[in-house]
């Protein structure tokens, strides 16, 4: 009998080890109520607890979760009907006050972020509110982290997920889009033809010049032959006056030839003018080539 009675005492105390022993895994962490009440907390690993008397009130998760907000309908500063959604990142660093001093931590912080939400996007236009979702995220991140701070709790990040504004508002937004892009196409149409005109001007006015100069050039050179003839004339010469004429001769039936009106040509001089004229010009060639050796 008193080895039964023996044999149940050491399966009672085993039991109550057993009970007492705890396995903590990693990345959380479980508190410890004696009698109801909060004592201590057990970190991950292999942990006792005195059975009976205490026992591990909440399983606390410590690693960085995840709460999605639901969609907001959000009136911005213009007046303009948006639909806001986000998440927020977070994680507890305290996990007796993320037990005891909030009753649902994760719904507090939801609620709190949807309020803040609603209170920091009515404060911008609907220009700012599509392209400055960092600066909206940042805003609501430093609310929210400030106000969940005493259960234990920090914020990491508030993201702004979706906005969405109404299906009349975007189809204005994008008429307002097309708009300005041929607006833009107009601009640089018109840019370009402006600095295709300047380069045309620029290259009639080169052009110009040059011609310009080209006629005063040969007017120059006209001028001159008239010079040298009227002097040979002058000391007696008479093949440099026939040279003259010769050349103006051949001028002419050159511009004849070259009209696009031309047909038929009638010549009332005689050919024999000018192959004497041609003559002349060959004989005061040579004298020329013989002067100036």
């Amino acid at each position: 009998m008193f080895t039964s009675f023996s044999f149940g005492v050491f399966i009672l105390i085993a039991v109550l080890i057993l009970m007492g022993v705890k396995m903590v895994p990693q990345g959380y962490t479980y508190t410890v109520e004696h009698f109801g009440k909060y004592v201590r907390e057990l970190p991950p690993g292999l942990a006792f607890i005195f059975p009976l008397v205490q026992r591990v009130g909440r399983k606390v998760n410590m690693m960085e979760q995840v709460v999605d907000i639901q969609p907001q309908t959000v009136i911005t500063a213009d007046n303009a009907n948006v639909t806001v959604d986000g998440v927020v990142f977070y994680q507890i660093f305290d996990a007796a006050k993320s037990v005891y001093e909030v009753n649902d931590l994760e719904r507090g912080i939801m609620n709190i972020t949807m309020t803040n939400l609603r209170s920091v996007c009515g404060g911008f236009e609907l220009d700012e509110l599509l392209s400055k979702r960092d600066e909206i995220g940042d805003r609501i991140l430093t609310i929210v982290d400030e106000a969940t701070n005493s259960w234990g709790v920090k914020v990491l990040r508030v993201e702004i997920k979706d906005i969405d504004p109404p299906a009349d508002l975007i189809e204005a937004m994008n008429l307002q889009m097309t708009a300005e892009r041929r607006k833009r196409a107009q601009i640089t149409e018109a840019e370009g033809t402006r600095q295709s005109a300047i380069l045309a001007a620029e290259g009639d006015k080169t052009a110009a010049f040059l011609h310009a100069e080209a006629r005063e050039r040969e007017a120059q050179a006209e001028a001159k032959a008239t010079q040298m003839v009227s002097e040979a004339v002058a000391a007696g010469d008479p093949q440099a006056l026939n040279y003259f004429i010769g050349l103006k001769y051949v001028e002419a039936m050159g511009k004849f030839a070259e009209s696009d009106q031309q047909k038929t040509i009638f010549m009332p001089m005689e050919m024999t003018n000018l192959v004497g004229t041609i003559g002349g010009i060959s004989e005061l060639w040579k004298e020329t080539q013989k002067a100036d050796k």
